[in-house]
């Protein structure tokens, strides 16, 4: 049995805050600079240069990328011989506080959705753990602003809808988020559990790094497809029209009810924050 100690953990987080919050992963930054050189739009050109240079400026200067510092997504894969020696929602709600407050990040978290005092610290963590088998301990941190999250959307369809109806909803809520959620944006879709496990799927696919297809052949088609039709809606970046409207568009799919066909679309805006580490 292998022993981590909830300090460890909490130092873990504080530091995957900060980085994320800080630097875009390089798959994002290199999507952004691809679609940037095959834009032909002058005006979404410039604003994909733009994002560029925002990117680097806050990598050389150690500011945040977005003034959205996000909610802080924690998803921990945890090997079943793995012991966290102390509490480990306290060690990642620590590991928040200690992130954002180190890293002069804004504190954007209410304790109470109706009465909306803000915690000042942005805690708590939104926490998922996934258990595996052995000794892995894999933290990921992925801040997630709200402009993005507000564009996003469940469906409970039926399946006599089937792929049609499924591709619609998909292709719906992007046009209704329009320039909201601040393109290019990238798609997390979930298919399939029930009404709490696809949202999660949702936000599950925008773990996945932009361009590695689904592991079903099937699947892999599909996203293509998707993503050439929301790019083919002529959204572009930040609104003003263009031929990149999303940079990915990913799918995790699970087994349901054969009376259901649930669906959850997750945006996240151009700024898809996301930071790991293996303890």
């Amino acid at each position: 049995m292998r022993e981590i100690s909830s300090e460890v953990i909490a130092s873990a987080v504080a530091m995957l805050c900060v980085r994320a919050n800080r630097r875009l992963p390089t798959d994002v930054g290199e999507a952004i600079g691809a679609a940037a050189e095959r834009e032909t739009f002058p005006s979404a050109r410039r604003t994909l240069e733009l994002l560029q240079e925002n990117m680097s400026l806050a990598a050389e200067r150690e500011l945040p990328i977005c003034q959205d510092t996000g909610a802080a997504c924690v998803f921990l894969e945890l090997g079943q011989d793995v012991h966290i020696v102390g509490s480990l929602e306290q060690a990642v709600n620590e590991g928040v506080r200690r992130g954002y407050e180190e890293g002069m990040l804004r504190k954007s978290i209410v304790g109470d959705p109706l009465r909306r005092v803000n915690t000042g610290d942005n805690t708590p963590a939104f926490l998922s753990v996934h258990l595996t088998e052995g000794e892995l301990c894999r933290i990921t941190v992925m801040p997630k602003g709200f402009g993005s999250e507000n564009m996003s959307r469940l469906a409970m369809l039926k399946p006599a809808d089937g792929v049609e109806g499924f591709k619609s909803f998909v292709l719906e809520t992007v046009k209704l988020a329009g320039p909201n959620p601040c393109p290019p944006i990238v798609i997390g879709v979930g298919v399939g559990g029930t009404f709490d496990k696809v949202t999660y799927l949702a936000k599950k696919a925008l773990l996945r790094p932009l361009g590695t297809p689904n592991a079903d052949p099937w699947y892999a088609a599909l996203e293509q497809e998707l993503l050439d039709e929301v790019n083919a809606l002529g959204i572009g970046p930040q609104g003003f029209g263009g031929a990149v409207t999303a940079l990915g568009l990913a799918i995790e799919q699970a087994a349901t009810h054969v009376a259901g066909l649930p669906v959850a679309v997750n945006i996240n805006c151009h700024v898809t924050r996301r930071a790991s580490i293996d303890l």
